[in-house]
């Protein structure tokens, strides 16, 4: 996997300022001087790993005579124990960027972990796994992989690349059809058209819009097979509204598309590696 942050290095940069401030690293600059060794990357727990790319990412901008070579690649399984990768070089830059690299390897494959519990307890059912735009500021495109490497599919970047017409867009502008129709009026077929429906009375109004997918927001899962029974032509639909793994599995038999799941990016637990100096 090839991953492409416009956002990384300036992250990266801020990482550095805010762990090493003007001084740098005081204790291992008292220490080391020009010492070399090897350090092994070991995974702690069972996981799915994501963000090699990025570790190796911070440590190049650190050091680019260090070596870092991963022997598990982003989406394999990782056990507890386990070695992960290694990095050869000078002790000083090891030790400056190991809590930067770690934090960033850790918040990746946590996401890619848990994505990966809820793509398979969907599979009990038809449904595809989808993330949410509720990332960490500047995180996005960094997290979305991750869920990728867990094996769950984007939902829209951002407010960009999908029409996507919400709660407070039909609420302000008096219906679906309405605000239906002023999309298509400025971007005809452009962009894939997305509907929040809170009741089957929406459902049908959607349908009717001829929308590309339909979002069934917090509805009960009598709601979800009523709405299902309504499906016509080509039409998708993606179920939402706190979603956890016993929610997925339960309404990813009920005959909807996609399941998105906010939790993966936005309160997710950090997956446990450790650094060892040999």
């Amino acid at each position: 996997m090839v991953m492409k942050f416009i956002t990384l290095d300036t992250i990266i940069e801020l990482a550095f300022q805010e762990d090493l401030g003007e001084r740098g690293d005081v204790t291992s600059e008292a220490i080391f001087s020009d010492d070399r060794g090897t350090a092994r990357l070991i995974s702690r727990e069972e996981g799915v790993l994501a963000g090699a790319e990025v570790f190796s990412r911070v440590y190049s901008k650190l050091d680019d005579t260090l070596s870092v070579k991963f022997i598990r690649a982003d989406g394999e399984r990782i056990a507890g124990g386990q070695r992960i990768g290694e990095l050869r070089g000078r002790v000083i830059s090891i030790l400056k960027g190991e809590r930067t690299a770690l934090n960033f390897l850790s918040y990746l494959s946590g996401i890619a972990t848990e994505t990966r519990k809820y793509v398979e307890t969907a599979a009990a059912g038809k449904a595809v796994i989808l993330d949410t735009r509720k990332t960490l500021p500047g995180y996005r495109e960094m997290a979305k992989y991750a869920v990728t490497a867990g094996q769950g599919q984007n939902h829209r970047m951002g407010l960009y690349d999908m029409v996507m017409i919400k709660d407070n867009h039909i609420d302000a502008a008096g219906s679906i059809t309405r605000a239906v129709e002023k999309v298509r009026s400025m971007w005809g077929r452009r962009f894939t058209l997305e509907v929040e429906c809170r009741t089957l009375k929406d459902v049908e109004e959607a349908l009717a819009c001829d929308v590309e997918i339909i979002m069934l927001d917090n509805m009960s899962e009598d709601q979800v097979r009523s709405a299902v029974a309504l499906k016509t032509g080509e039409i998708v639909y993606e179920s939402s509204g706190d979603m956890d793994l016993e929610k997925v599995k339960r309404y990813s038999c009920l005959g909807v598309d996609y399941i998105s799941v906010g939790k993966l990016t936005h309160s997710v637990r950090a997956h446990n590696f450790s650094l060892q100096m040999e």
